[in-house]
């Protein structure tokens, strides 16, 4: 069997002249009325390739809004016949497989949640053997580059040939910009190892907020991916899903005109190890937020003990104290005598606040 570097790919689906694809929809249909009128003003736009829609929606927890279910289909065929889009969505189960082919649904895509199970991906193969439908598969949750490979490996020992990666981030750390850490470094790695597959860059699951739709579209486009994936709602404060990340149709035209996507290839430097840093730097920052928000949480404990047992606010012996150690721990790991000075001091005073908020509380009556 050919390794799918060496496989050709019926391209067709995914190529849009010369201009990365672009495909857009809500995060999820919720209604008839919502589906069909946010597809016709995305049609309006002139700039839009593919609708999306999710029809299930695999929820962390339970009684959460998990999708419309089978009748969602229906609307996204009545998409298709005002409006000529092509349809993708989301299929979790062999059953949604079926029933997006028997509505005829025109390509399908693979969740993150579901990729990180290579059990769910095998049955899901096996349920497309001898159908090759346009397929997109997403990246897991976790940055594991074997995994998503695996993944993709597997649709295509099943006879799926229209293949195609979409990047939506990596769950790294709790505190990011993104609701996802881009990590570009996996996505540019897979697109080295199999140039010809095409790779969809989704900027919405990435980013979690609108503030940062444009800046990762950009980046996505500098970096030469095939094309981008935007969550676009009529309302999007209504959404009943990741209302943060969705735009209007109207929002999307202006971020679409907003891009530069006229890029020379003699302009692009991606810079592999450099990006593995930065992705590190990320991490680590993360990691040192976490930690100061912890502090700070400890640090109320103790202002509400204080207070509690009638204690001094301000413990002067016990604040020089702490001044001297930080100090000479953090000389003694190379940290510049100035930076440490500033970092205590502002601690410290940032310490002193949260403190001085929980004494001029009143503590709650006791029945």
């Amino acid at each position: 069997m050919q390794t799918l570097s060496e496989k050709a790919h019926n391209a067709a689906f995914f190529a849009r002249h010369d201009k990365p694809l672009i495909i857009s929809g809500p995060c999820s249909a919720e209604t008839e009325y919502q589906l069909i009128e946010t597809a016709k003003q995305l049609k309006a736009l002139e700039r839009v390739d593919i609708f999306r829609a999710g029809i299930w929606k695999p929820r962390t927890r339970p009684n959460e809004f998990e999708g419309v279910g089978t009748i969602g289909l229906g609307w996204m065929q009545k998409v298709k016949e005002e409006t000529g889009f092509k349809l993708v969505v989301e299929v979790a189960k062999p059953d949604h497989v079926e029933a997006a082919l028997n509505y005829g649904i025109d390509a399908l895509w693979i969740g993150a949640r579901t990729v990180v199970n290579p059990f769910s991906v095998q049955e899901l193969a096996e349920s497309l053997k001898g159908i090759d439908i346009p397929l997109f598969i997403k990246n897991p949750l976790t940055p594991d580059l074997k995994l998503w490979i695996g993944a993709i490996e597997r649709f295509q020992m099943a006879g799926i040939n229209q293949l195609a990666a979409i990047h939506r981030g990596f769950h790294y750390f709790a505190n990011s910009p993104y609701r996802n850490a881009p990590m570009w470094e996996i996505p540019m790695e897979l697109k080295r190892l199999f140039p010809k597959l095409p790779l969809i860059t989704d900027i919405s699951h990435i980013s979690g907020k609108r503030s940062l739709l444009q800046e990762i579209a950009q980046k996505a486009l500098d970096l030469e991916t095939d094309g981008l994936m935007i969550e676009s709602h009529l309302n999007p404060d209504t959404a009943k899903t990741d209302a943060a990340q969705q735009i209007t149709p109207f929002e999307l035209r202006k971020m679409l005109d907003a891009l530069n996507f006229n890029i020379h290839p003699k302009n692009i430097h991606f810079d592999l190890p450099l990006e593995q840093l930065r992705t590190e730097i990320d991490k680590l920052d993360g990691e040192l937020l976490l930690l100061l928000a912890k502090r700070m949480e400890i640090i109320e404990e103790i202002g509400s003990y204080k207070k509690a047992n009638k204690l001094n606010r301000l413990q002067l012996k016990r604040r020089e104290h702490i001044n001297e150690d930080r100090l000479a721990i953090g000389s003694n790991l190379g940290l510049d005598h100035d930076f440490l000075i500033q970092l205590i001091e502002l601690v410290n005073n940032a310490s002193t606040k949260r403190q001085d908020i929980i004494f001029n509380e009143k503590l709650p009556k006791v029945e």
